[in-house]
């Protein structure tokens, strides 16, 4: 499946680091969380990338042009440019970077990346979530319900969109209130694409009408996970993913 981050906003709350890099770009262990993300869903056979950026968009297109040479050794003629590198690609990704606008909301760039998903069910996140969730275990749950919509539940802070649930049918979904039931929005996602026509524009909130008229069509299910999961919200968050990162026993480290 192809694999949508949302990689675009303006992490003001991480502001310590995002003035001059946007917030999928701070870095755990020396690499952004961006590549940690990636990392897992490659490590389920997704590599299909379809990266929505904005703020800085410019920092994620120069790390991506520049990765292979920036992580092997080569020789470069500078009379003609031409570049020999002398290992071969690590990785087999395909990453597709879409400027989806300065402004945009987390709705409107999904939107906005309409063509690049086609007509099949795709793979959505955003770029500042770290979990240990078998991505193929949601995938086949999400087929063998058949709904638009599987959103994956989380046990964290009370600062995410809450999910009220009978059995594993999502009757409301409601962003970032206090937790009342210990469920909330883990952020990963799988999407038949019928969904974007729950999208209007640019200044639709995903967390928002989309999903909220989803859940009361009945067509939003969740798929209870109940290991690690942390958001890079804030500085804080980032310093407790870095120790855990140091201690070489990182659960989403694959």
């Amino acid at each position: 499946m192809k694999v949508v981050i949302l990689a675009g906003g303006f992490g003001t709350r991480l502001s310590e680091y995002t003035s001059d890099i946007p917030k999928p770009m701070v870095t755990i262990g020396g690499k952004p969380i961006l590549l940690h993300i990636m990392n897992l869903y490659a490590s389920y056979g997704h590599k299909d990338f379809h990266l929505a950026v904005g703020y800085k968009a410019e920092v994620v297109k120069d790390f991506f042009l520049n990765y292979k040479n920036l992580n092997s050794d080569f020789r470069i003629d500078l009379k003609t440019g031409k570049i020999e590198s002398f290992e071969e690609d690590k990785l087999d990704w395909k990453v597709t970077i879409v400027d989806t606008g300065l402004e945009s909301m987390t709705g409107g760039r999904v939107k906005r990346l309409k063509e690049f998903i086609g007509t099949e069910p795709f793979l959505l996140t955003y770029g500042d979530g770290l979990v240990d969730l078998d991505i193929n275990e949601v995938i086949k749950f999400h087929k063998e319900h058949g709904k638009m919509v599987t959103v994956t539940a989380v046990h964290p802070t009370a600062r995410f969109g809450e999910l009220d649930i009978v059995d594993d049918q999502v009757t409301t979904f409601k962003e970032k209130p206090q937790t009342t039931h210990g469920w909330v929005n883990g952020g990963y996602f799988v999407i038949q694409p019928e969904f974007l026509e729950l999208i209007e524009g640019d200044d639709t909130i995903l967390e928002a009408t989309p999903l909220e008229k989803a859940a009361e069509l009945g067509e939003l299910k969740a798929f209870f996970h109940k290991g690690y999961w942390k958001c890079m919200d804030t500085k804080r968050d980032r310093d407790d993913l870095e120790e855990v990162w140091k201690t070489g026993k990182a659960p989403w480290k694959n």
